[in-house]
């Protein structure tokens, strides 16, 4: 027969392999939600948005990234883990988000070349919508009329709150949900 000292041993080695079975699968449907994205960005063609005025796509983006934010709130307040649905959420909202932008932008720069210091092509809109989300700024590339600095300048307000409100409501939502199982997050898996 065991002893105690061989249980607890054992719960705890149980209890680690679960914990990287857990963050792999997190971490291949992270990059799986990355791959996807990707692929519809560079694949799915954007003939038909160039008549849609930029404002409603603008909108469209919006109600899209809301839905994929709430899909993903949603799914951290019936995990039996909510940290990591949490970083999972996140990771998705923000990749659609900025896929969002960097589609718009890709139509704007079909229907207005001139809108920006070159002709974006979908890497391009990608490269400018990062930078922009990341605050990096290089300078190669910058809005030249006044809509698109109008967009880009949305952008900008919509990343500040961004990263002020959503992904404070991925964190408080996950608290939530762990109390809710009934362990309390250390200090260490919240920061």
């Amino acid at each position: 027969m065991p002893n105690s000292a061989q249980s607890s041993d054992a719960a705890g080695t149980d209890k680690a392999a679960q914990l990287r079975a857990l963050t792999w699968r997190a971490l291949l449907r992270t990059v799986t939600t990355l791959v996807v994205a990707g692929t519809a960005y560079f694949t799915l063609p954007f003939s038909g948005l160039d008549d849609l005025p930029t404002l409603l796509l603008l909108v469209l983006g919006s109600v899209v990234v809301c839905a994929v934010c709430a899909w993903q709130v949603w799914s951290v307040l019936r995990s039996p883990h909510p940290m990591v649905q949490a970083m999972e959420g996140i990771a998705a909202t923000v990749t659609v988000y900025v896929l969002g932008f960097a589609s718009l932008y890709a139509v704007i720069s079909q229907v207005e070349p001139e809108g920006f210091t070159e002709v974006l092509t979908r890497m391009g809109a990608l490269y400018f919508s990062l930078t922009v989300f990341a605050t990096v700024g290089f300078g190669d590339i910058a809005a030249v009329t006044d809509g698109t600095r109008a967009v880009v300048s949305a952008q900008i307000v919509c990343n500040l709150i961004f990263l002020a409100l959503v992904v404070r409501l991925f964190v408080l939502t996950a608290k939530h949900r762990w109390q809710q199982v009934g362990e309390t997050p250390t200090t260490d898996e919240v920061s």
